[in-house]
């Protein structure tokens, strides 16, 4: 396994290799301030963010649905290297605001150790010096969700401590935080330990409708962006009895963020520099639907066209199939629905797709899941169980129940034969 030391040092030859070959220089990002407006500037002309938080995701369909910046988490995502991201995203000229993880007080760091704090401090400088100068490169994110389950307002201070060296390396790029949420308390603590910041992240889900008020409470003045939205949050939702978050399905997703986008996004975008959908691509977390845009061999949800129509305006030529309605046993997710052992229980759909597509079915089983993070933490996805299933393949079907007892979700899927796909899943318990 290469050392990370070893990997700065490859990173930053790399980086200066290619570079060279560009012949490009690093763009000045700087924030204009009229009265109480601001505006990003990308050497000296007005950029308008229409963002997605993007790890692994299509770099080249984020471009095709008319995004132009995404961010990451960290500078190294064990798949492909920042250089990799940064040129790849410069080819469809967009930008980039480069994540560096930050140690979390919740993951068992300690901010007041001065030995440990002062080498994170070394090696995030490292980073920086390795990726500063790509034309690519918008803003620095430092960290992700500090905040989150913390107690030692210290963070603040090594926050602060990373942004002032970035500053002093990289005189080009801004540097943010993202937040989970935002509070009066919060942002004291940030104005009095990190007033180096040029500005803040934020970071909510169903209560984004009500960021412009929370902002107010929060009291701050600043500009900022939303560097996580989407669809509601599984601490948001209703549960079953048995404590199984109730997602909604992907048709629901897709209009919500349309809802959000507007209520609470366009009111502040003389102060809200850009949003960034979370997530272009497709992760585990507590279902292996909840939060991605995309679905895991790749076909594209609802929630891409909604942003689609956000970013241009207009719809794309085709779009996703949407779901009316999906019953187990005549019951619709967030009912407390107990099968037995020998039961047959009947599942239902109502689909449908504006542009006429035949659509072709997919019904799965999983255990809910218990390998549950936080935060964002990786999760381990439930197996998939189809045995159950009569006909897995068609809008209606039927459970012959098994003596597993326990607690499951039905999922269905629906897929329109061109890269479009519609989800729904159903929690039950078998007693």
């Amino acid at each position: 396994m290469i050392s990370r030391s070893l990997y700065i040092i490859s990173l930053s030859v790399l980086m200066s290799c290619r570079q060279t070959d560009a012949q490009s220089l690093p763009e000045q990002v700087s924030i204009r301030q009229e009265g109480n407006s601001y505006e990003l500037l990308v050497d000296g002309a007005p950029y308008t963010i229409k963002g997605a938080g993007l790890e692994f995701g299509s770099i080249a369909e984020l471009a095709e649905h008319g995004g132009n910046t995404f961010r990451t988490w960290r500078t190294d995502n064990g798949v492909r290297s920042a250089i990799d991201i940064l040129d790849e995203a410069h080819s469809y000229g967009i930008k980039v605001v480069m994540g560096i993880d930050i140690a979390r007080e919740r993951h068992g760091f300690d901010y007041n150790d001065p030995v440990v704090v002062q080498q994170q401090l070394n090696d995030v400088r490292q980073q920086v010096i390795a990726l500063k100068d790509h034309p690519a490169l918008l803003i620095w994110g430092i960290g992700n969700e500090l905040n989150l389950r913390a107690t030692n307002p210290n963070v603040w201070n090594a926050v602060n401590d990373i942004s002032r060296m970035i500053h002093e390396v990289d005189p080009n790029h801004l540097t943010t935080t993202s937040l989970a949420g935002i509070s009066a308390d919060l942002v004291k603590d940030i104005r009095e330990r990190a007033p180096d910041l040029d500005l803040l992240s934020i970071q909510m889900y169903a209560d984004i409708i009500n960021l412009p008020q929370r902002i107010r409470e929060s009291g701050w003045t600043g500009p900022y962006l939303v560097t996580e939205w989407g669809a509601t949050g599984h601490w948001e939702v209703q549960e079953t009895s048995w404590g199984a978050p109730v997602e909604n399905n992907s048709t629901v997703k897709a209009n919500y963020i349309l809802e959000r986008y507007q209520t609470g996004i366009v009111p502040e975008l003389d102060r809200c520099l850009g949003a960034f959908i979370f997530l272009w691509g497709q992760k585990q977390e507590r279902t292996p639907t909840w939060y991605g845009l995309y679905m895991e061999d790749g076909k594209e949800t609802a929630a891409i066209d909604a942003m689609h129509f956000i970013w241009n305006n207009t719809w794309p030529e085709n779009t996703s199939p949407a779901i009316d309605s999906v019953r187990l046993n005549g019951m619709a997710p967030g009912s407390d629905i107990f099968l037995h052992p020998g039961d047959t229980a009947e599942a239902f759909s109502a689909i449908r797709d504006a542009d006429g597509d035949q659509l072709q079915f997919q019904w799965i089983i999983m255990p809910e899941s218990t390998d549950l993070g936080d935060g964002g933490d990786f999760e381990t996805t439930p197996p998939v169980i189809t045995s159950w299933i009569s006909t897995p393949d068609q809008a209606t079907t039927q459970l012959v129940v098994p003596n597993q007892p326990g607690a499951y979700r039905l999922f269905l899927y629906a897929f329109d034969g061109h890269d479009h796909a519609a989800h729904a899943n159903i929690p039950f318990y078998i007693k």
